[in-house]
């Protein structure tokens, strides 16, 4: 095997990696969903990391220090139209957005889609 196809074989696997959500990103992005579905206007970023600080700690669960850098990730990975998104081209999970309407920063989910993605068995 030449250097170039090992190379190939690495990047096309670290992609399959990448877009594969993890066990902790799964749970996030229920706890986003659950958070975000009673607002159909959204929440202030601020609002949705104070609630979801609030369901690790009823449930739990530890509180790391990037917490709320992971939430965020996992919020802009399923968002609509966030350049972050690369390499991942399936709409169906494209369920956050940013209301346009709303000054700042504003969080919302699109229910049809995001409950579409629950009863899938590959979210979990």
């Amino acid at each position: 095997m030449t250097a170039l196809m090992t190379k190939l074989a690495f990047d096309d696997a670290a992609a399959r990696w990448r877009e594969r959500p993890k066990p902790m990103d799964q749970s996030r992005v229920a706890d986003l969903i659950a958070v975000l579905e009673p607002h159909p206007r959204g929440l202030r970023r601020w609002s949705v990391m104070r609630a979801m600080r609030a369901r690790a700690e009823k449930a739990n669960r530890d509180i790391s220090p990037k917490f709320e850098d992971d939430v965020e990730r996992v919020f802009r990975r399923f968002c609509e139209g966030d350049n972050v998104r690369a390499g991942i081209t399936n709409a169906s999970e494209e369920f956050f957005f940013r209301p346009k309407e709303t000054a700042g920063e504003v969080w919302a989910v699109r229910k049809e889609r995001a409950r579409a993605w629950l009863e899938s068995p590959a979210a979990f």
